[in-house]
């Protein structure tokens, strides 16, 4: 560690942000006993030519005034002049200014100062990072707009060393999602997933966004969950200005929009991502398996003909993508209290076709000797509503009481035609899988500022969150014939369904699942200076309490079609037909149904958390700053499940953990930071991982299974930074990183017969470090026009990562007994961690006319290989391959009034490639096809399709108002 940290340490120069970018002065002057506006009113900045006067409104700003502290001078014939001392203007930040002046001869009124700071502009965001602690990197709502991304997913692999997995999870320095936090407006999200660890990025529409931070490296303010990263999104707040925006979108991708597909048919609103009653399973099922599989086959028949036949497909011609948006700003006053409001509401209804190839491999001798090769038809329409609706009263300057509201509801209609060969079984298969799901959440919170006096501030927010996900009969059914086989009538033979005595996730049924988990939070911070208030980096302290109870609660239920008998002539019958009520009747030559749920395939888990933190600044005179700080977690993780009407507690995890963290800051110049790092952080195992419930992934094939003895992995965290800034909009820096693990959390893939089965295990240790580069850069004074209005963004991470597994492991086998495995020729010991990927690359070019409103940008984005599923000695490890991708976005303003904006996504539109290491040489080569010992052989593959979109925005009117 230490070789690999002074290698690290002399990779990197020198170079600091804290030159004071300037800020502004604005607000009103009116005459203190009419009220009204005093047109001209001049304004000055004591000692400086900075200066305005007041407009037909009363309304005045003061540009590019230098961050310090002012004496502002207020003057307008026959009025008092009033100085009004000590206004503090910070960089990059607007300080509101609303007072009154009294006529010769009056008492003088009551000055009203008040700072808003400017955190959506691309200015405020690298302001934001400059003045924080921790080490951070981040994206604001303006670059979000130019580039059109759609999601908080899509914006958020614009932050260096960020990548996205299946186009909703982030990853951070080539950590999967399960080693970061997320946090909405400083309240941890609950997980969003059944099986994994991770939150569903593509649940925030973008433009409700104000902000995203990357907390790289540790603090005692944030959470210690994490290793990669904390990811902060921070939601609209309050407007400047009284607004009305609506936008709407027309989108076609290539290879879907206007090509025929199959799907099937819901009852319910599924344009509103909801779904029927008849959807729901029939609360007149018997609760467990064993109280349902002793009644006879014609009553468990009864119960198989309450499910509607809805199996039969239907063709369809796709449309293009729909998506509305609706904004709105008000700004009041309730007697003396500032109130506003802003509210978003978005829908969207789009869809995504793909002709998947999919194969898996006999792994002997040589690759490419293919087992079982399929083609899937596969598409989904998405259906998307969200509403944002904030609250913001100022009580007074020293007073303010915020409530915020997010919901999101979205809705997944997945329909997989897969036709192929089970060539090592000799047969044809023709499968289905049709699917449905919901996801919803809602967080909702209120939350208070406090000053008391210039040296003490307080915050508090409690929260509720809400994340619901919901499988409502997801029906599966495999069809096979011995290949080549041929009928009476000289045609090939039918396709017949496969029936096993036993039901099983992987055969013919119809499954449902239900995910509510429910989360309270609240959390005070505080923070106190010393010392003169007005200095430029005062010393403070901090400190804060953070509590928060989750209850999840998740039950499956499957249940599979037998025959009775010879039941050949139902079961070559056409989809839509094998299972109606005539041929589910429980006699002989026709059709039952069994339960195949386990009385583990329901869970509930409860988690206690609470911690308090205590930091603090030492100022070395004004190059040197150390932050210090200690946060003390305690959780108390619980996983119960009733088995034979008895409940059982399954796991029972108490534990304590001290986090540490230094922050240390060194000015080089008034543009250069150098900055060091290290903090201790943790990493807790999810429900889900715990649960010993055993979830069947119908695309891979593959069950996923927990592991109740899973521990706590603790992770040290060593970060270097150089930063320069050269202007307020301009940036490069340099970052070092080093992790180390203990005990960290991986998947692993069991032993087996045939078939794919992965749990979670705990390895012995890991390490993870690299380099992250970052520029950003303007060309203000620039002769040429079109290099004035250019910009020039990009970041590259380059990463090396191991995982020692150790000699052991512990986990469970194909029956949920818990044991150790002895891993000599089992897998291999050593291997980068899975997920990570050795280089992740961000580059951009933007392009913005103020004057002709034109706007355009061009973005690269590219990932190196990463492990996508971990292998052992029978089954290779597979990777996902990089691929390139190139957008372009165009936009122009017409009027002020109308903004028409073009974008083209994934120009390129490289294939979503998986490929095996058969070969076991930690990399795929270019030979994916020789059957030969050295070659490598791709599993999956398909395209996206390129995606168009055209997008009118119109503002309906904006009346700027005080702050």
């Amino acid at each position: 560690m230490k070789t690999k940290l002074f290698t690290i340490l002399l990779s990197l120069s020198a170079v600091l942000t804290a030159f004071a970018d300037p800020g502004s002065i604005r607000g009103s002057i009116k005459d203190a006993k009419t009220k009204e506006a005093l047109i001209g009113a001049s304004v000055l900045i004591e000692g400086t030519q900075i200066g305005a006067a007041a407009d037909i409104d009363g309304n005045f700003v003061l540009s590019n005034v230098p961050a310090g502290s002012h004496k502002v001078i207020i003057t307008f014939v026959s009025y008092k002049t009033k100085e009004i001392p000590n206004v503090r203007v910070e960089s990059g930040n607007t300080t509101v200014i609303d007072t009154e002046l009294d006529e010769e001869g009056t008492a003088l009124q009551e000055v009203v100062v008040r700072g808003t700071r400017a955190t959506n502009t691309e200015v405020a965001v690298i302001s934001e990072i400059k003045q924080l602690k921790p080490i951070a990197v981040g994206i604001s709502a303006a670059q979000i707009q130019k580039s059109q991304d759609r999601d908080a997913a899509a914006a958020i692999r614009r932050v260096p060393g960020v990548s996205i997995v299946d186009n909703r999870f982030v990853m951070i320095r080539g950590l999967g999602s399960r080693y970061n936090s997320v946090l909405i407006n400083d309240v941890i999200t609950p997980s969003s997933e059944v099986d994994t660890r991770a939150f569903s990025f593509d649940l925030v529409p973008s433009n409700i966004i104000d902000r995203m931070i990357v907390y790289k490296s540790g603090s005692a303010e944030s959470p210690g969950d994490f290793a990669g990263g904390i990811i902060k999104i921070y939601t609209k707040r309050r407007p400047d200005q009284n607004f009305m925006d609506a936008a709407a979108t027309i989108g076609y991708r290539g290879n879907t929009t206007f090509q025929n597909a199959q799907t099937h048919t819901r009852s319910g609103a599924n344009w509103l991502g909801l779904w029927g009653a008849d959807q729901q399973l029939s609360s007149a099922f018997p609760t467990r398996s064993a109280d349902f599989n002793v009644l006879s086959d014609a009553q468990r028949a009864s119960f198989g003909r309450l499910f509607p036949n809805t199996w039969a497909l239907k063709d369809l011609n796709i449309s293009p993508d729909l998506r509305f948006a609706l904004n709105l700003g008000r700004r009041f006053d309730i007697g003396n209290v500032d109130a506003s409001n802003i509210t978003n509401i978005n829908y969207s209804l789009t869809n995504q076709r793909a002709d998947i190839a999919f194969s898996l491999f006999q792994n002997g001798v040589t690759a490419n000797e293919v087992a079982e090769t399929y083609s899937d038809a596969n598409f989904a329409r998405q259906s998307r509503i969200g509403v944002l609706h904030n609250w913001t009263f100022r009580f007074s300057p020293v007073f303010n009481l915020e409530w915020k509201t997010l919901f999101n509801q979205l809705g997944n209609t997945e329909t997989v035609v897969r036709t192929g060969q089970k060539v090592v079984d000799g047969y044809d298969a023709l499968n289905y899988s049709q699917r449905f799901e919901n996801r919803t959440i809602v967080t909702t919170q209120v939350s208070g500022d406090h000053k008391f006096g210039e040296l003490t501030k307080l915050n508090w927010i409690s929260g509720f969150g809400y994340t619901g996900r919901w499988e409502p009969d997801w029906k599966r059914v495999r069809f096979q014939r011995v290949t080549g086989s041929m009928g009476p009538d000289g045609q090939l033979s039918a396709f017949t369904v496969v029936t096993p005595t036993d039901p099983t996730a992987a055969e013919v049924g119809r499954f449902y699942s239900k995910l509510g988990e429910k989360v309270l939070t609240l959390s005070v911070n505080g923070e106190r200076t010393l010392g003169n208030p007005t200095d430029r980096e005062p010393n403070r302290i901090r400190f804060g309490i953070y509590g928060e109870r989750k209850d999840r609660d998740y039950s499956a239920h499957f249940y599979g079609y037998n025959s009775i008998g010879n039941s050949s002539a139902v079961l070559s019958q056409p989809i839509g037909s094998i299972f109606s009520a005539q041929n589910v009747n429980g006699e002989m030559g026709g059709l039952t149904i069994r339960d195949g749920s386990k009385d583990l395939d329901s869970y509930q888990g409860i988690n206690n958390y609470g911690a308090a933190y205590l930091s603090g600044d030492v100022n070395f005179g004004s190059k040197a700053i150390l932050t210090l700080g200690f946060r003390g977690e305690y959780n108390n993780q619980q996983l119960l499940s009733v088995i034979v009407n008895e409940e059982r507690e399954l796991v029972n995890n108490k534990i304590f953990i001290p986090l540490p963290s230094v922050n240390f800051t060194y000015k080089l110049t008034d543009k250069q930071n150098l900055r060091f790092a290290y903090s201790s952080t943790l990493n807790r195992p999810e429900f889900r991982e715990l649960a010993p419930f055993v979830y069947f992934d119908f695309n891979l094939l593959a069950e996923i299974r927990g592991n109740t003895t899973l521990k706590t992995a603790r992770v040290q965290n060593v970060d270097v930074k150089w930063e320069l800034y050269p202007s307020p909009n301009e940036l490069i820096s340099v970052t070092g990183f080093y992790k180390h693990f203990k005990n960290p959390i991986e998947s692993f893939l069991l032993p087996t017969g045939s078939g794919l089965a992965y749990t979670f295990i705990n390895a012995g240790s890991a390490e993870n470090y690299g380099v992250e580069l970052e520029i950003r850069k303007g060309f203000a004074g620039a002769s040429s026009k079109f290099f004035q209005n250019l910009t020039l963004i990009g970041n590259a991470s380059f990463i090396n990562s191991s995982i020692n597994l150790g000699d052991f492991i512990e986990g469970p086998d194909l029956g949920g007994t818990i044991q150790n495995y002895d891993l000599t020729g089992l897998t291999d010991k050593k291997r980068p961690m899975a997920n990570q990927s050795p280089f992740l690359i961000n580059a951009g070019v933007y392009y913005a006319d103020p004057a002709s409103g034109w706007q355009w940008n061009v973005l690269y984005n590219v990932f190196g290989q990463r492990i996508f599923a971990v292998g052992n000695q029978n089954n290779p490890t597979v990777y996902e391959m990089p691929r390139n991708v190139l957008d372009l976005n165009i936009s122009k303003r017409i009027k002020q009034n109308l903004e028409i904006r073009l974008g083209i996504q994934d120009i390129l539109n490289q294939p979503v490639r998986f490929a095996q290491d058969f070969n076991r040489d930690g990399k795929i080569g270019s030979d994916v096809t020789s059957q030969t010992a050295d070659a490598d052989q791709d599993v999956r593959k398909f395209k996206r399709g390129s995606y168009f979109t055209i997008t009118a925005a119109y503002t309906f009117g904006r009346r700027t108002v005080i702050p």
